[in-house]
């Protein structure tokens, strides 16, 4: 497309839905469906909250890594409990990491609370927006625009600028509220059926960054907004996985995707509206195709077995370095199989004298293995960053899993 050609009218925005050619589409979101329903049926309902916790650190892990900036797992645990760096450049990643995950779970809760929310309305998009950058240091709101000029980026308001991303020029700033409506129109409908949902989901995560309506953060607040869409379709997974992980991993092949759905129709065959329907249709198999994946992904690592045998041997490393008991898997494995664990049962399960229950239990919980809410409340499991490439393999890529930065 021309530099000076941008886009002013609705219309230009067309297809909002690809037309299917065959029944790709439509069978990969059955399988989303059906697969995501499924996941993490076996584990206990705190336990799961658990590990939803670190799902949740993966996801802006991963999130921000797709924009380039690398925060090591360590260091967002570390920012999550109010530890952070002195370096001002690791500080403010961790400040961004933060406020992805304190974003992501703010949503989740509106969304619990008021299921009828219209996530796809501009007002829900630009607090999305607003939530995001109200937490981030004042060096991250600083862009460049086109013409060399420095602008700070206003929370939760739309551009006033014309912009340009690689070769796609989005819509004029003064049209964001027309093209937001449309948006709104197709992807909130509430007389979508199931699998049109789904199919939603990855249409309306490529037509948000296509129109691009801020002047910065579009990345961050579109994937926080398609995390808002699957939960609100219930298709999340109960939280268990996330698209990022997957995006991240296929950088290039997702860049591809958005890139080839920005394209014009490419004559007679490629559908009757103005962009390619084919380019859109083939960025939703793809989009649908990683959520697929991870969702495998997830579900294997969260096989009830495969956890207890990793937990197990977790505890032998340990062991053999002098630094847990070997009773500890008894109340590590009890934790995790019921959620919580009464103070007063762990010299049972251990079955060692109170005082040494008692160090045990000590022990783990300093190590953060186990959790409680008080000093006399239930305990259960924990999940350390340290833990994460134990417990679940490859969530974070090699060398990241197993190290501290």
């Amino acid at each position: 497309m021309a530099p000076d050609v941008r886009y002013t009218k609705i219309q230009q925005m067309e297809p909002m839905f690809p037309a299917a050619v065959g029944e790709e589409l439509n069978d990969l979101a059955v399988e989303v469906i059906r697969q995501s329903a499924a996941l993490g049926g076996g584990l206990h309902p705190v336990t799961r909250r658990g590990v939803v916790e670190l799902v949740r650190t993966m996801n802006s892990y991963y999130s921000n890594l797709i924009e380039g900036h690398n925060t090591h797992p360590v260091d967002i645990e570390r920012a999550m409990d109010h530890d952070y760096s002195h370096e001002p450049a690791k500080r403010a990643l961790q400040m961004e990491s933060v406020a992805h995950i304190e974003v992501q779970r703010l949503i989740e809760r509106r969304l619990f609370e008021n299921p009828d929310e219209t996530i796809c309305s501009p007002a829900f998009l630009c607090r999305i927006h607003q939530e995001f950058y109200d937490r981030l240091p004042v060096e991250f709101r600083e862009v460049k625009t086109p013409n060399g000029k420095t602008k700070t980026v206003i929370p939760g308001e739309l551009r006033e600028d014309e912009v340009e991303v690689g070769r796609h020029i989005p819509p004029t700033y003064a049209t964001l509220e027309s093209f937001l409506k449309r948006f709104e129109e197709c992807y909130g409908s509430v007389t979508l059926g199931e699998i049109r949902k789904v199919i939603a989901a990855a249409a309306s995560h490529h037509r948000l960054a296509w129109i691009h309506p801020f002047l910065d953060g579009n990345g961050r607040v579109t994937r926080l907004f398609t995390h808002a869409y699957l939960v609100k379709a219930r298709i999340d997974g109960h939280g268990l996985w996330t698209a990022s992980r997957g995006l991240a991993r296929n950088r290039s092949a997702y860049m591809a995707a958005l890139a080839g759905a920005d394209e014009h129709r490419h004559g007679d065959l490629d559908g009757r509206g103005n962009l390619s329907n084919k380019g859109l249709l083939d960025f939703c198999i793809f989009f649908l195709k990683t959520a697929l994946d991870q969702i495998s992904f997830m579900s294997g690592r969260l096989e009830l077995d495969g956890i207890l045998r990793r937990l197990d041997g977790y505890v032998g490393r340990q062991v053999s370095f002098g630094e847990l008991q070997p009773e500890s898997g008894y109340l590590l494995q009890d934790a995790f199989l019921r959620g919580e664990v009464p103070r007063g049962e762990v010299a049972r399960i251990t079955g060692k004298p109170d005082r040494s229950a008692r160090r045990i239990l000590k022990d783990l919980l300093e190590k953060k293995l186990l959790t409680s809410d008080s000093e006399r409340a239930p305990v259960r499991l924990g999940f350390p960053t340290k833990v994460a490439g134990y417990y679940f393999p490859q969530l974070y890529p090699e060398g990241v899993e197993m190290t501290e930065s």
